[in-house]
């Protein structure tokens, strides 16, 4: 089911990308990066503003990335149904939560390394463009290791 999910909010996203890719992509999520990194130091509350003016200017790409989300995702979930049931390796997990959510140690916790989790949450309090970079190390050296690897750590 939350394979499922994923997926669901996989293809939004992708959905997204491609209806703003006309528009200098790659200027757009540089500004966008650089201006969120400094929100997330400053204040919190700050990017749940920017997220919201930023809806509220792209209302009608939003809705046509839902209106396209619903069939596509309906179509891939009845195509390939079984693959998605079977059980997800915990590197490839440990790999999306240590991009998306890594600098809060979320790929450390998941893993049981509760010290380890702790730890970046502290560094992200204190230094946090540091805990940011230590993430995406981690999921360098995740994406690089056999599953075989992962498990023996």
């Amino acid at each position: 089911m939350l394979q499922k999910i994923i997926l669901t909010i996989g293809i939004f996203v992708i959905i997204l990308v491609a209806l703003t890719f006309g528009e200098a992509f790659a200027t757009h999520v540089y500004a966008w990066i650089s201006y969120l990194t400094g929100l997330v130091i400053n204040n919190f509350a700050d990017i749940y503003y920017a997220l919201r003016g930023w809806a509220g200017e792209h209302a009608t790409k939003i809705l046509i990335a839902l209106v396209l989300t619903v069939p596509i995702s309906l179509w891939v979930i009845k195509s390939k149904g079984d693959d998605l049931n079977k059980p997800a390796s915990q590197r490839k997990i440990a790999i999306v939560l240590a991009v998306f959510l890594g600098w809060l140690g979320a790929h450390r916790f998941y893993q049981g390394q509760i010290g380890w989790g702790i730890v970046f949450l502290i560094l992200f309090y204190l230094l946090p463009p540091v805990a940011v970079v230590f993430a995406l190390i981690d999921a360098v050296r995740y994406l690089f290791r056999s599953n075989e690897e992962f498990q023996q750590q």
